[in-house]
Order: C-alpha cells, then sequence, then structure tokens
C-alpha cells in the first residue's frame, strides 16, 4: 500500500469541515440593502468571499471602486474581466455615505486592476481616500491596492492622499505566478510596491493563498523576502476554487498546518498574522492593525 500516495488523495479532496454559512440574517440584509441603494460594490460579493455571512453580519465590509469590471483575467479570482466602465467621479461621496451609514472607524477600499488608465486609476483611488479623510479625519483607512505594474509614482499619488495601511496581495510563490497571474512581472511588481510603501514609512500588509501547488521551502522562502522588504501583516488562506474556468486546487491544507505557518510566518518577524481556511486579505483587519501600531509604538 502506497501510504504517500493516499496522503495526497486525502488532501486533494475537500474536506467536509471546510463549510462556511449561507449568507443570511437581519443585519446581512440591512448592509445589503444599502449597498444596492449607494449602487456601492464590494470584493465580499464579486470575489464570492466565504467570510461574507461573518462580516456583514458584523457591520463590515471590503468596498471595491473603479467598478466591477477587472482589465486583467488572473485565473484565480471571481471578479469578472473585460472592458471596465469610465470612472465616477462621485465615487468618493457614494463611499462617505455608506461609511457614515455604516458609522464606521475603520475601513478597507480596494479596486479592480485598471490598465486601461494612464495612471492605473490611481488618482481615482487617491481623491476617494481624500474625500474620506476630508469628512472624518478620525478615520482610519486600509487600501488593498493592485500592482500599478511596480509604477512608483502611481504608487505616490496614493499615499499622498494619507491612508493608514498600505495592502498589496502577493497571492503565491514566485514559481506560480506565470500559472496564477498571467503578467510576467507581476511578482517583481508587488514586491515593488510594498518595498516602496515601507520606504516611505507606512505600514504595509500582504496576503497569500495556499493549495495552488506551492512547496514548504517556497513559502518560506516567499516569508523572508516580504520580511527582507519590511512587510508588518500576513495573511494565508486556502485558495478555494471560485468557478469552473479557475485553477483547480492541488490541495487542502489541515488546521493544524496553518498554525505551523502561522508560527513559522511570526518566527520570521511578522508583526501580524492571521492564517486559516477562510481567512482572506481583509479578515479582521482592524483587530490586526490595531495589533501592529501597539507593537510599533513600544518600539519607538
Amino acid at each position: 500500500m502506497n501510504h504517500s500516495t493516499d496522503s495526497e488523495a486525502i488532501r486533494k479532496r475537500k474536506p467536509d469541515w471546510l463549510k462556511t454559512r449561507l449568507p443570511g440574517g437581519d443585519a446581512y440584509f440591512i448592509l445589503k440593502n444599502k449597498l444596492e441603494k449607494n449602487g456601492m460594490h464590494t470584493i465580499c460579493q464579486n470575489a464570492r468571499c466565504p467570510n461574507i455571512y461573518e462580516c456583514w453580519n458584523g457591520n463590515q465590509a471590503t468596498f471595491l471602486i473603479m467598478g466591477n469590471v477587472c482589465s486583467r483575467d488572473c485565473r484565480f479570482c471571481a471578479v469578472a474581466s473585460g472592458r471596465p466602465d469610465p470612472l465616477d467621479k462621485a465615487e468618493g461621496r457614494r463611499l462617505l455615505q455608506m461609511v457614515e451609514a455604516m458609522n464606521l472607524g475603520y475601513v478597507v477600499i480596494t479596486s479592480v486592476t485598471r490598465d486601461d488608465l494612464a495612471d492605473k486609476g490611481s488618482s481615482h483611488f487617491a481623491a476617494v481616500i481624500r474625500t474620506l479623510k476630508q469628512e472624518r479625519p478620525q478615520l482610519k483607512i486600509e487600501v488593498l491596492i493592485p500592482d500599478f505594474d511596480g509604477n512608483s509614482r502611481c504608487l505616490d499619488h496614493v499615499l499622498d492622499a494619507g491612508p493608514d495601511v498600505l495592502a498589496h496581495n502577493v497571492e503565491t510563490v514566485p514559481s506560480l505566478y506565470g500559472s496564477v497571474n498571467r503578467q510576467a512581472n507581476a511578482f517583481d511588481h508587488s514586491l515593488q510596491i510594498l518595498e516602496h510603501g515601507k520606504k516611505r514609512g507606512w505600514i504595509t500588509k500582504t496576503g497569500l493563498m495556499v493549495g495552488l501547488g506551492e512547496t514548504s521551502a517556497e513559502i518560506e522562502a516567499l516569508f523572508k523576502m516580504l520580511r527582507d522588504r519590511g512587510v508588518d501583516i500576513l495573511t494565508i488562506g486556502q485558495y478555494l476554487q471560485p468557478d469552473s474556468r479557475s485553477l483547480e486546487v492541488k490541495r487542502y491544507y489541515f488546521p493544524d498546518e496553518f498554525l505551523t505557518l502561522k508560527n513559522t510566518a511570526l518566527s520570521h518577524g511578522f508583526i501580524g498574522v492571521e492564517t486559516g481556511p477562510f481567512v482572506r486579505s481583509s479578515y479582521h483587519t482592524e483587530q490586526l492593525y490595531n495589533k501592529v501600531t501597539h507593537a510599533l509604538s513600544r518600539i519607538q
């Protein structure tokens, strides 16, 4: 009997415990109605996030700006790809209305990738941040940005608007980028974005999916690359195939493996780490921010 083969077969089979609650609950539908009324998109819906029940019932959502159609077609992502709509100059005001309606003290803003725009949409991103900061100066803003093709000037547009956390997801290990992201230089661009943000003094954050075929050695090597660039916060979750067009899951990680990943990441010096099957980059984001700011204040 080949125990190794049996073990791999088990890891490729979706575990019975890997289940989430279906969206529902009074708070969920109240928030859903508010979003529809304001014409706002969320990555929670467009990326089919498994935590939408928990987050929306906890009055938390990650807002998606610059439309809900992406100019890229990454093989892991459920967001629609194609020709994006023109930018909406009133989007910042509409997002402000949502922040006020939800009475948020911390907000996460992400966007589709807009390679169709000369500045990749960075000026629009910055304008949205400024609108929120002008009307609610105490609001903490985390931005989860695309790679802007590694263009530091585009990133500076966003940083100059004054967000509190700069997040950008590397998604996977370097060896898998060609099959996952489709962009030849995407991994280098991601590292450039994170490194530039840290050099400018921002709290930096990134997210990683596992289950795409990466090895333990590749994951640990990635941890070192990220820490060498000063990344403060790391999230790690299980890749889940969103539709039949997307990449298949190579294997499922067990809960104890996520705990091992967390301990390994902390040993490399990350200040805030969140791992688990359903962890996504914006999961428990305010708690991670508070942990990191407290730790950094003690160092200073």
